[in-house]
């Protein structure tokens, strides 16, 4: 659009200059005033690519100008003297006429030569970024100054493609058939025959994790050996599985130990879910299925499990219980074996597919309610949302369930004679309405476990009623229809909706009204074993406790044989993980007490809060090689050797410490703790 800027009219003027005369003056010289003369224009070309120019005309004798831009476009309004026109030019070159016009009328015409040239685009930035939902997707931006709009090029290998558009602030995507790197291209075009460009290298990826459901998998950590082919295809039958792709083996000759291998992107984590299931598809009944876990590059580091399959051409769901494993290996392979031993012949009859590989907890071989379950120590597993199976308003992240450790060791049991109680410890949970601080605390009756309860647990209905003021699965306020604002409002019995999703592992949920519902996870207390999970001490020999400038160097102090006889009170201390995920520190009658304690680096009576009277809980990352106690005094060899510092006061001991940890083997571990300035205090401990 054409903008006009107009000043003050020069009207007046010439009304003045004609009707400020006598009357009987002649006027007749207005008509021979001569046209306008010295028509031209100034031009101005706004340099920001976007052809913006302003034309301001001149000339003598001039009442008003006309601009005709040259380019096809309207011509603008009336100018006065001194303004001037705005309008939007493509890149070229354009004779603009000017018209002015006279006080009489008379008029004349000139000329402007009008150049429009746009600048090269500069400082071109390109943002790139893998799509959340497939890691093939790539998504390009870009921005650079003095550009119009921009061509995506998402492989310059490729001489046929053609530029993908992308507007300003806008942003386009390619999904790429595999993993690799490819460069890309982003051309920013001025609005006219300049141009930039930049190219830059992605990198496409598709880690291989849990769960594997080949939809969007790097078919490379799929390969065969032996006679066995490995091949990502569209799903055969999706009658008992919905998925799009599936993984497909066909077993061939000439080896009885054709198999298939699928290289995880890392080590698995066998810390907590030490069982691996998956669909199978066999085309033949009782035949079997060998699964071996291996090291990444020692294949003489394995555990193998094998299951028989019903084989009825349909989809069924296979489970390896891998509990035996050993932890202190390191495994990143899942290597199958269809009927071992017997050479493949193809064709229909041996070929077989898998799909929805994933991790999971091994049972535990008891069914139905009856027993001790607690929360299960991940994120979502406490959450509230508008329907059943949506958390999205808020639910307790990672990090969430450790600051919350004191709730998520709390029991849940179901007693085989229709019994039923909360077992909270000393602390729990305790919100605001309840008079607490949203923090860990003494819990608040009636929602304590105090009052006697039972449950009856209707299968076909799918609910579970606690009877008993002050019984409560996963939050105490939430009840049918309402949630508490205090605790004498509890009701004598609450409904649940309870379902099975394994033997061991239960969804509960209760909508406390106006579209509005609590959720919980529940896991089978005793379930949750880590590597940890046992008594240990400190290893009775020299060097197992000490002090140095890098892990595995305890050069500066160690304790020594005779310095291990001489506190023998310390080296009998427990520290005791429990299945349950609770911590406790046991040193017995005795221990060794440090000056800054109140002690004569002697042995002595323990000193609070390291004497492990204050409840405390662990959390252990096997990915990370970590573990965390949560609990005020709660420590691993020396309670001084903090995160970051050594305390020099008991008072000063933090609500949680965390630990390295490295494991010889299953009954030995390496400890170790950084207290800044390059300084780790060091541990070995062994199973007892």
């Amino acid at each position: 659009m054409k903008t006009m800027k107009y000043i003050t009219s020069f009207c007046a003027i010439a009304m003045l200059m004609i009707f400020g005369c006598d009357k009987d003056e002649n006027v007749d010289f207005v008509k021979n005033i001569a046209a306008p003369t010295n028509i031209s224009a100034g031009v101005n070309v706004i340099p920001d690519n976007t052809g913006l120019t302003q034309i301001t005309p001149t000339g003598d004798g001039v009442a008003s100008f006309v601009v005709d831009f040259g380019d096809g476009s309207e011509v603008s309004e009336s100018l006065a003297p001194g303004e001037y026109a705005e309008h939007m030019y493509a890149e070229g070159t354009f004779e603009a006429i000017i018209t002015a016009t006279g006080i009489n009328g008379k008029s004349a015409t000139g000329t402007q030569t009008v150049n429009v040239s746009f600048r090269a685009p500069e400082n071109i930035a390109i943002s790139t970024a893998i799509d959340g939902a497939n890691p093939f997707v790539l998504n390009v931006s870009a921005t650079a100054d003095y550009a119009s709009s921009f061509l995506v090029f998402f492989d310059t290998t490729n001489p046929d493609e053609e530029g993908t558009p992308l507007e300003l602030d806008g942003t386009v995507s390619n999904e790429y058939p595999g993993v690799g790197d490819y460069n890309i291209k982003v051309v920013a075009l001025s609005g006219g025959v300049e141009s930039s460009e930049l190219e830059q290298v992605v990198t496409i990826s598709a880690p291989v994790v849990f769960p594997v459901d080949f939809e969007a998998f790097d078919a490379s950590a799929f390969i065969g050996f032996g006679g066995a082919s490995a091949a990502v295809i569209d799903n055969p039958d999706t009658n008992g599985n919905s998925s799009s792709k599936v993984g497909e083996i066909v077993k061939g000759g000439p080896e009885v130990w054709a198999g298939n291998v699928i290289t995880m992107s890392s080590p698995i984590d066998f810390s907590l879910k030490k069982a691996i299931k998956m669909n199978v598809w066999s085309p033949r009944a009782g035949g079997k299925l060998l699964l071996k876990i291996e090291n990444l590059d020692d294949a003489g580091i394995f555990i193998e499990k094998e299951v028989t399959l019903e084989g009825t051409s349909t989809w069924e769901e296979a489970v390896f219980d891998f509990s035996d494993i050993d932890e202190s290996q390191s495994y990143q392979k899942l290597v199958y074996f269809f009927d071992f031993g017997t050479v493949g012949a193809g064709g229909p009859e041996w070929t077989f597919y898998i799909d929805d590989i994933n991790q999971t907890i091994p049972s535990s071989g008891a069914t139905g309610l009856p027993g001790q379950w607690v929360m299960a120590p991940e994120g979502g597993a406490l959450g509230v949302g508008p329907s059943v199976g949506d958390v999205s308003w808020w639910n307790c992240d990672a990090d969430c369930v450790t600051a919350r450790a004191c709730y998520y060791d709390d029991v849940y049991i179901f007693g085989n004679d229709g019994s039923f109680q909360n077992d909270l410890g000393a602390e729990t949970w305790t919100e605001g309405w309840q008079g607490g601080g949203d923090s860990c605390g003494t819990p608040v009756a009636p929602h304590d476990g105090s009052n006697p309860a039972t449950y009856v647990y209707d299968e076909g209905a799918g609910t579970v009623t606690l009877s008993g003021v002050g019984a409560f699965i996963g939050l105490a306020k939430a009840y049918n229809g309402g949630e508490l604002s205090s605790p004498g409002d509890a009701p004598a019995s609450i409904t649940y909706n309870l379902e099975f999703l394994d033997n061991d592992t239960i969804a509960v949920n209760i909508d406390v009204g106006g579209g509005t519902f609590w959720q919980f996870k529940l896991i089978r207390a005793g379930v949750v074993t880590t590597p940890l999970t046992g008594t240990w001490q400190l290893a009775n020999e020299g060097g197992a406790l000490g002090v140095g400038p890098s892990l595995g160097d305890v050069s500066w102090w160690n304790c020594d044989p005779a310095c291990v006889t001489g506190r023998a009170c310390y080296y009998d201390d427990l520290y005791v993980f429990g299945a349950d995920g609770s911590f406790q520190n046991v040193p017995g009658a005795e221990t060794w007490i440090e000056g800054w304690q109140g002690g004569g680096d002697s042995c002595g009576t323990p000193v609070a809060p390291h004497d492990g009277s204050i409840p405390a809980t662990y959390s252990y990352d096997g990915g990370a090689g970590t573990f965390t106690l949560n609990g005020k005094g709660s420590y691993i060899g020396l309670p001084k050797a903090v995160n970051g510092s050594e305390i020099s006061d008991p008072n000063a001991a933090p609500d949680a410490v965390v630990y390295n940890v490295t494991f010889a083997d299953a009954n030995t571990i390496n400890v170790s703790i950084d207290v800044g300035g390059g300084t780790y205090w060091q541990y070995k401990l062994v199973k007892i």
